[in-house]
């Protein structure tokens, strides 16, 4: 493994990472928000929050604690020279890194350990947060190598087993006029099957790349990033193979290892462990229960419900990727398209276990037996449900792995310090109070008054009215309802009258007001985070490959605060 350089120094209180031919780079914490979730509050090392999973990474001696487990349940693992065989088949399919050899030659041997986060795959790489997930496992790998002495090993686990494919299908990148657009590959139609198990065809990755190539703006870099993404589709992959491809060559040269949960040859592995899901599936659901009701108990909601009867594993059929679960014995899906007795379900795991698949509850108890996984790298949400899991792990014999929490960042483009500085905005003012700022900012243009003007005249054309509408309802009751009429479309027109005002002052600030959009669209698109809307692409088409090589240096941060990052 990539040794951990610590390239940063403090100056006023700020991180800087010193980036050799980049300048510094500003690291800056941002305001925490008010600590009620669970997620919040394990970061933040609540005692009682923190009880729920046993670990944490902010002490350094669970780490070795963690690691003397492992040693210890070495036997009850999946061979580790088949793993890491199994492992090099799909990576061979993959661009090769020499990093990212020594990493699975690692993995082969006694005594080195795992840090693991997954995703689902993303289109052309997916959203940002999982380009800082990947960014995550690799630097929590290397700072566990250096604190325990011994080989640690990043992997990235790609869910290619789930069957939400319009999770997967898509990439959002940012058009030339500021506004972000979806990029996407239709579902192929048919029955919902596993998304690594879901054939494209060359028209549909041809229309995706085409269709990207006219929304990204032009720069320097655009060539190069689209012939490369042309590259990895070339053979018209599923969307699991290609993302593992575009992860690759963005993380080869850290040593990240990539895997499929929907690999035959690891199902092959994993088939003992699916035996002991199915012989004892109403130990887990009574564990997972147990679990939901600490949860529940500290006052926190849950972030995934059990079904009563549920077995927490899936099949695939050549109807889709069913659910299943236990009715009279036997397990069934929803539709009841299939019905199968224990033993026939037992069977799979000898004659076909590729045709199981574990669940969100059941696949970190999947994870844990097929690797050493001394940490794993979660998202809040992710955080939310493993809360539940610590009595499941203990009823298999397992302890939890340390959960890191996901770096989390925003980036800001070096374009934009002018456009806050000249509307008085700190960054975090432009991503969570833009439109009060924007509103307060706009009032504070109008010299005329328009609101106050309006509403004044409004306000004395009603009262001058009322007399009117008095005097004809005495002279006619019929007439009162046309006077009220009359008045209502007298309003009717003032009301236009003051849009047509409030576009024609807004057109006045019409350079402003499209600074102000830039500022949300680049700093949180829609109102959203950053990182959950925007693709790595949309900056690497920007910046180059060396935006990467910016975050391979920002500080580690074992709680995964969001921080700002910018160029100083």
């Amino acid at each position: 493994m990539t040794s951990f350089r610590p390239l940063c120094t403090i100056k006023n209180g700020i991180l800087l990472d010193l980036i050799g031919g980049n300048g510094p780079l500003k690291v800056i914490s941002l305001q925490e928000p008010v600590l009620r979730s669970l997620a919040e509050r394990y970061r933040h090392q609540d005692p009682q929050t923190v009880s729920l999973f046993g670990s944490h990474p902010g002490n350094e001696e669970d780490w070795r604690r963690r690691a003397d487990w492992l040693d210890r349940l070495e036997p009850a693992r999946a061979d580790r020279e088949r793993l890491a065989n199994a492992l090099r088949q799909y990576q061979n399919r993959l661009p090769a890194h020499p990093a990212a050899s020594r990493s699975l030659d690692l993995l082969g041997r006694p005594g080195s350990l795992v840090v693991v986060g997954g995703q689902q795959a993303g289109l052309f790489g997916g959203a940002l947060l999982i380009f800082y997930k990947a960014l995550t496992v690799i630097q929590a790998a290397r700072r566990a190598e250096i604190q325990l002495g011994r080989p640690v090993v990043p992997v990235f686990w790609i869910a290619g087993e789930d069957h939400d494919f319009d999770e997967a299908n898509h990439v959002y990148v940012q058009e030339t006029d500021g506004s972000a657009r979806r990029i996407r590959i239709e579902r192929p139609e048919g029955f919902r099957r596993a998304v690594s198990r879901t054939p494209l065809a060359p028209e549909d990755w041809e229309q995706a790349l085409t269709e990207l190539a006219d929304t990204l703006p032009d720069t320097e870099f655009k060539s190069g990033l689209l012939s490369g993404l042309r590259s990895h589709a070339s053979d018209s992959p599923t969307l699991s193979l290609a993302f593992a491809r575009l992860l690759a060559e963005w993380f080869g040269q850290d040593g990240l290892v990539l895997l499929d949960a929907d690999d035959p040859e690891l199902r092959a592995l994993e088939a003992p462990m699916f035996r002991e899901l199915i012989e004892r599936n109403d130990d887990l659901e009574q564990a997972l229960r147990r679990g939901e009701s600490a949860v529940t108990e500290m006052g926190y909601p849950l972030q995934a419900e059990t079904a009563p009867g549920s077995a927490s594993l899936f099949l695939h059929h050549d109807l889709g990727r069913l659910l299943l679960s236990k009715e009279e014995g036997r397990f069934t899906d929803r539709k009841g398209t299939v019905s199968l007795a224990r033993d026939e379900l037992l069977a799979f795991t000898e004659d076909a276990p590729d045709r199981l698949s574990t669940n969100a509850l059941s696949r970190p108890l999947m994870q844990d037996f097929l690797l050493p996984v001394l940490a794993a790298v979660l998202g809040p949400s992710e955080l939310a449900y493993w809360g539940v899991l610590g009595p499941a792990f203990e009823t298999f014999g397992m302890q939890m792995p340390i959960l890191v929490p996901r770096q989390s960042f925003t980036y800001m483009e070096p374009s934009l310090h002018k456009l806050l500085d000249k509307y008085g905005l700190t960054p975090e003012q432009a991503m969570k109070e833009w439109e009060e700022r924007k509103a307060k900012w706009l009032a504070a243009q109008d010299r005329w008054d328009l609101d106050g003007t309006f509403a004044q005249a409004k306000s004395q054309f009603i009262a001058s009215y009322a007399p009117v509408i008095e005097t004809v309802s005495k002279l006619q009751p019929g007439l009162a309802d046309l006077s009220q009429r009359n008045r209502d479309k007298i309003l009717e027109q003032i009301a236009y009258l003051e849009s047509r005002s409030r576009e024609a002052f807004e057109r006045q600030h019409d350079a402003a007001l499209r600074q102000w959009d830039r500022i949300r669209s680049s700093l949180a698109p829609g109102g959203k985070p950053q990182e959950r809307v925007y693709g790595t692409l949309h900056f690497l088409n920007l910046y180059g490959p060396d935006w990467l090589n910016l975050f391979r240096d920002v500080p580690y941060e074992a709680t995964g605060s969001h921080r700002l990052v910018e160029m100083a």
